[in-house]
C-alpha cells in the first residue's frame, strides 16, 4: 500500500458548495446533539486517487458498504468544537487548531490518512459561514460542530483502510446535563476501566464512549449521573463521564493547590482542560500541577475539609461542579465556597467572556 502521508491533502481552495434548496425551521434551543443545520462537509479519500475536494451540500444520510471496516471494527474518530455569537454579532470559534491538531494526532492512531490541519478548520469555517443563521443569539447556547472521521474500506479483513470519509455536521448546543446549574454526582468504581496505558484513551474514538455507557447505566441504579473513571490498583482518579476532572483543594504540603490528572495516555487532552491550565497558572494565585490523584488522597481530604471544589470539564459541558461521589458504599458530600468566590464561577466566567467576544484574545477565530 502506498505511504497515504505523501499524498497531498485536500484544499480548502477547491471546496465546492451545493446549497439546500429546502432550508429547515430554526426551532428554539432546547437539547443537545439533536437538530442539524441544514448542510454538512464531506471530503472522500482513497489510496489511489488521495483526497478528493471539499464538498459542502445539503444534510442528509450517508451511504455505506454493509461490509464498511468503521462499523465492524470502530476505525473511527471524532471532534467536538463549538462556534458562539457574540455581542457584538460577530462568530468565533474557541482554539479550534487545538481540535484539528488532536483530530489529525488521532487518526493515525486510527491508521486512517494525513491530512493538512489548517485545510481542515478552513472548510469548517465556511461550513458555518453557509449555516451561520443557527447560530444562536444567546450567552448559553451555540452550535456544536461534529467533524467525524470513519474508514469506509469495504472488507471484512481487519487492516489499514484504502478508502475513508471525512465529514463535518453541525447542531444545536443547549445544555449537556439536565439541570446543568446544579453539581452532579458521580460513582466512583474500579469495576469499570475507560481507558489503559497504552491504549487510545488520549484519542477521540467512538470506542471510548459507546463503552462506556453500560458503566453510566449502572451508575444510575446508585442514584449518580456519571461514572468517576479509576485506574489502577489504587484507584486513580482519570475522567468524569466523558469530562476531564479537577481538584481544587488544600494539599498534603498545606498548599492551594489545582490539581488534574496528567496525560500519561489514559487522558483525554481535553481543550477546556488545557484551557483551564493556562488561565490559571498566568493568575499565579496558587499551585497548578498535572498529578496523579487517588480516590484515598480525596477521601482524606474531605475529612480533614481540606476539599474546596471538585469539578469536571469540557467542550460540551464547559465547567461542572460535582456534588457528591458514592465509593464503596459511601456517599462523599463535596463542599463548594460561597457562590461569589467560587473558582468555577470565575473559571467559566472568563472561558465564556472569550468565547462571546467580551474579552479579546487570541484564543478565539472569527468565522
Amino acid at each position: 500500500m502506498a505511504d497515504d502521508n505523501s499524498m497531498p491533502s485536500f484544499r480548502a481552495a477547491d471546496l465546492v458548495i451545493e446549497l439546500s434548496s429546502a432550508p429547515k425551521p430554526k426551532p428554539d434551543v432546547v437539547d443537545f446533539g439533536s437538530v442539524f443545520t441544514d448542510h454538512m462537509l464531506t471530503i472522500e479519500w482513497s489510496v489511489t486517487e488521495g483526497w478528493q475536494a471539499p464538498l459542502i451540500r445539503p444534510f442528509g444520510n450517508l451511504s455505506l458498504h454493509p461490509a464498511c471496516s468503521s462499523l465492524h471494527y470502530g476505525i473511527q474518530v471524532f471532534e467536538g468544537l463549538k462556534v458562539y455569537r457574540g455581542d457584538d454579532n460577530q462568530m468565533r470559534l474557541f482554539r479550534p487548531m487545538l481540535n484539528m491538531d488532536r483530530m489529525a494526532n488521532s487518526a493515525k492512531r486510527a491508521c486512517l490518512p494525513a491530512f493538512d490541519q489548517s485545510e481542515l478548520l478552513e472548510c469548517i469555517r465556511k461550513l458555518v459561514e453557509t449555516d451561520q443563521d443557527w447560530v444562536p443569539h444567546s450567552d448559553t447556547d451555540s452550535l456544536y460542530i461534529r467533524p467525524t472521521f470513519i474508514s469506509t474500506e469495504p472488507s471484512l479483513g481487519v487492516k489499514k483502510p484504502a478508502r475513508a470519509l471525512l465529514y463535518v455536521i453541525l447542531c444545536q448546543a443547549g445544555s449537556y446535563f439536565k439541570n446543568q446549574a446544579k453539581a452532579i454526582s458521580l460513582w466512583a468504581s474500579p469495576k469499570y476501566t475507560r481507558a489503559w496505558k497504552g491504549g487510545t484513551g488520549d484519542c477521540k474514538m467512538g470506542g471510548n464512549y459507546g463503552c462506556s455507557l453500560f458503566a453510566q447505566y449502572e451508575a444510575a441504579d446508585y442514584g449518580c449521573q456519571q461514572v468517576l473513571w479509576l485506574y489502577g490498583e489504587d484507584h486513580q482518579i482519570t475522567e468524569a463521564g466523558t469530562m476531564n476532572i479537577f481538584l481544587h483543594w488544600i494539599n498534603e504540603d498545606g498548599e492551594e493547590e489545582l490539581a488534574t490528572p496528567p496525560l500519561d495516555g489514559t487522558i483525554l487532552p481535553g481543550v477546556t482542560r488545557q484551557s483551564i491550565l493556562e488561565l490559571t497558572r498566568k493568575w499565579g494565585e496558587f499551585k497548578v500541577s498535572e498529578r496523579y490523584l487517588t480516590m484515598s488522597q480525596l477521601c482524606s481530604a474531605l475529612k480533614q475539609q481540606r476539599v474546596k471544589e471538585f469539578f469536571g470539564s469540557g467542550t460540551a459541558c464547559m465547567i461542572c461542579p460535582i456534588g457528591h461521589v458514592v465509593y464503596e458504599g459511601e456517599n462523599l458530600h463535596i463542599p463548594c465556597q460561597d457562590k461569589h468566590s467560587q473558582l468555577t464561577s470565575r473559571i467559566a466566567k472568563e472561558i465564556t467572556d472569550i468565547q462571546h467576544g467580551r474579552t479579546p484574545s487570541e484564543w478565539t477565530v472569527l468565522v
